[in-house]
């Protein structure tokens, strides 16, 4: 599958948005991939899961984990998919943690999945929380890589996409994506 080909299925699911948009990162872009909304329909799902724990598939992985909420949908898929189980680590009052009783044990081989990437602060995050619990990361699976592979957070990285979307510091939005509304359509203010 080449990349126009993904791109085709993120404009027709209605999942590539343009506008202005503050990321999770806080950084401002005029393009948004909202996995949700390609990762609803089963055929897409199945396919991204597949990509991804084709990678690793070679890999010995005892627990698939993903940042909240994201990542959680195909986290779940690569986990179902490679016959492991999934968890996901969410936020806190603003400190990224295991919650519901979600476990890693020390030694545990960890694959770390999410959505959609630009600076990496979700997963490194993740990785933290992997890390503390004695856990050995094994790998980060992204279906959307936004820093054009930039953001290398593990040896063993792949992502479906990668691209170079452009974003921006607060101090550097230019002038036309200023005079547009910002949109932030993430979900790390999650309560």
């Amino acid at each position: 599958m080449t990349k126009e080909d993904i791109i085709e299925i993120f404009k027709s699911t209605g999942a590539l948005l343009e506008g202005h948009f503050i990321l999770t990162s806080g950084r401002h872009s005029d393009t948004y991939f909202q996995c949700a909304k390609v990762l609803q329909y089963p055929q897409h799902l199945t396919r991204f899961g597949k990509m991804i724990s084709d990678h690793f598939k070679n890999e010995t992985i005892d627990v698939v984990i993903s940042p909240a909420v994201g990542g959680i949908v195909i986290g779940t898929e690569v986990g179902r998919q490679l016959g492991v189980k999934s968890i996901f680590a969410e936020r806190k009052d603003g400190k990224m943690m295991l919650r519901r009783g979600f476990e890693i044990n020390p030694g545990d081989k960890i694959l770390v999945v999410e959505d959609v990437i630009t600076t990496g602060g979700s997963v490194r995050e993740v990785m933290d929380v992997v890390e503390r619990s004695g856990g050995a990361i094994v790998g980060v699976g992204v279906v959307v890589d936004r820093s054009g592979g930039e953001r290398k957070l593990h040896s063993n990285q792949y992502a479906i996409m990668t691209l170079s979307a452009k974003s921006y510091a607060e101090n550097e939005i230019p002038a036309e994506l200023k005079s547009i509304p910002a949109v932030k359509p993430g979900s790390r203010g999650l309560q």
